[in-house]
């Protein structure tokens, strides 16, 4: 005897073997008891949930020899024939094969006829969406005016595209997609009835891989067995799919929420050597981390959750080990991690890099307690009862808000010997020679006595040989005359680094004096009283202070 696949061997027989379809087989139950059958049904869903198997039981209850009922006897000739999908007055027609009007016109002569040995001549149409335009209204009129002894089953996955002259002449039923733990169940019925060990954890796999769909999960489950044979291990059943362990994913969290960056490295290398996509693994996490938020946010997390008894259990563990915030904010970088490794030339680095940086990011704060803790602050600043203010010379101002008027800057006499000429001729080189004029910042002035002018630059450096480039001079030269008024000399000396009493440049007194003010803006940060009050309150470290006003001195 041929081999039969699980998915035809296990086919539901009764209403009440139909897995999560229970509104469905109560209502066309409740419909054939009270004798108020509808002469034409819509069943719509996804692949895999039962429609085909709902049809055929429907045709049974309809047909059977032992008389119109909600439970089919099975074991009569009609209804052994519809299971076989060979009934005589139980027509199963293919949508996407027979499309066109002459098709329906075909079906139409043959509706004419009264059923050769059944009560009813019954059409069920698969992918009935299929149809041409032309075939659905050919089939329309019929649906008008049916004959008492025809019924009429369609059934589809995209009920969008069937014209609404169809569906209002349809009673419809939605069937959705399966539970994870119902499809868990019933995979653990088979497997036993089969004598096939098969762990907890397997089966919840295999059902998360048919998404829904008894029928992908019994191929599935077909599949591992062809593989495995009579031991099935947790270990060939996730390589078979290509799933991403469950146990890794527990592990990653916990790394994640533990802060343990070697766990998370040592993750990422068995991700690698069990040759899983990395952008897989980022999206199964990506969901793994939105069951914690689930689980964080609703009193029933299993209305939500796609996961056994088991795998709950584990994720309420996981779970403990970090705030709604924490989760929030990994699922932010995740999720970005993600999009990042598509198509990235290093996504092994990509992967890991995200991971170290969840690792070190510092915990979230709970938002109440930062609330709390300004509004504490507020109350220490501000205090119940309101204190006058001090006088305007006592008054403290915070430093990033002072603002001293910037000190006016004579310009040069022309023909002057003040060393003022000096910062004023960097100022007119760097307007209009810009190359010239930033050499000169790094020079020092050794003399200005007009006409002479002496600069020293390092002995030996890269600015000491471009400012002896005979075109520089002659160029400095002339802004320097043009300058002052009056022929230049200009000299360049070289000066040693060690020598002593050679003035700074111009580049070195603004970097002393802007470390000068940065020491000064620390200073009376640190020292004003509502940054004390934060660090008091909030525990606080200052590990830089900015200023925002530029005219503080």
């Amino acid at each position: 005897m041929s081999y039969l696949v699980l998915a035809r061997k296990w086919r539901p027989q009764n209403f009440e073997d139909l897995v999560g379809q229970d509104h469905v087989g109560r209502t066309l139950a409740n419909a054939i008891k009270s004798g108020r059958i509808h002469h034409a049904f819509l069943f719509t869903g996804a692949r895999g949930v039962g429609k085909t198997s709902a049809a055929r039981i429907l045709a049974k209850a309809l047909n059977c020899e032992q008389g119109l009922s909600p439970q089919p006897c099975n074991t009569c000739s009609s209804c052994h024939e519809i299971a076989a999908g060979q009934g005589v007055d139980v027509f199963e027609i293919d949508g996407a094969s027979n499309t066109g009007v002459d098709d329906i016109r075909d079906l139409r002569e043959n509706i004419r006829y009264l059923p050769s040995r059944s009560r009813y001549k019954i059409f069920i149409i698969d992918e009935v969406h299929m149809l041409s335009i032309n075939a659905f209204n050919a089939l329309l009129k019929t649906l008008e005016e049916p004959p008492a002894h025809a019924k009429f089953i369609f059934a589809t996955t995209e009920p969008h595209k069937i014209p609404d002259t169809i569906l209002s002449r349809c009673q419809r039923f939605d069937f959705r997609k399966i539970s994870l733990s119902k499809i868990a169940a019933k995979l653990r019925e088979i497997v036993d009835a089969e004598g096939i060990p098969v762990s907890a954890r397997s089966l919840a796999a295999i059902a998360r891989r048919g998404e829904g769909s008894m029928r992908d999960a019994l191929s599935s489950l077909d599949q591992i067995i062809a593989f495995c044979g009579e031991e099935i291990s947790d270990d060939d059943v996730q390589g078979v799919l290509g799933l991403v362990d469950r146990k890794l994913l527990l592990e990653t969290a916990r790394g994640i929420l533990q802060r343990d960056s070697r766990l998370l490295l040592e993750a990422v290398r068995r991700v690698d050597d069990l040759g899983h996509s990395f952008r897989r693994f980022a999206q199964a996490l990506v969901e793994f981390f939105r069951e914690l938020v689930l689980l964080k946010v609703t009193p029933e997390p299993e209305e939500f959750l796609e996961a056994t008894g088991n795998e709950l259990a584990e994720l309420q563990a996981v779970a403990e080990l970090g705030s709604l915030e924490d989760f929030q904010r990994t699922l932010t970088l995740l999720l970005k991690t993600e999009t990042d490794l598509a198509g990235a030339p290093f996504p092994r680095l990509i992967l890991e890099m995200a991971l170290v940086r969840l690792a070190h990011l510092p915990p979230a704060q709970d938002i109440a307690m930062l609330l709390r803790k300004i509004e504490e602050l507020e109350g220490r600043l501000g205090g119940n009862r309101p204190t006058p203010p001090p006088p305007p010379a006592e008054r403290p101002e915070p430093p990033a808000a002072r603002t001293v008027p910037p000190k006016k800057v004579e310009a040069p006499a022309p023909g002057g010997n003040s060393i003022k000429g000096w910062p004023g001729l960097v100022e007119e080189a760097k307007k209009h020679r810009p190359r010239i004029g930033s050499l000169l910042e790094h020079g020092s002035l050794l003399s200005l006595d007009l006409p002479e002018l002496k600069i020293g630059f390092p002995a030996g450096s890269f600015l000491f040989e471009q400012m002896k480039d005979r075109e520089t001079q002659e160029s400095l030269q002339k802004l320097a005359e043009a300058y002052f008024g009056q022929s230049v000399r200009i000299g360049v000396v070289p000066i040693d680094g060690r020598q002593k009493g050679a003035p700074p440049s111009l580049r070195e007194e603004r970097e002393a004096k802007n470390s000068d003010r940065r020491q000064r803006l620390r200073k009376d940060a640190l020292g004003h009283p509502m940054v004390q009050a934060i660090q008091d309150i909030f525990k606080g470290e200052i590990t830089e202070v900015k200023p925002i006003d530029k005219g503080f001195v």
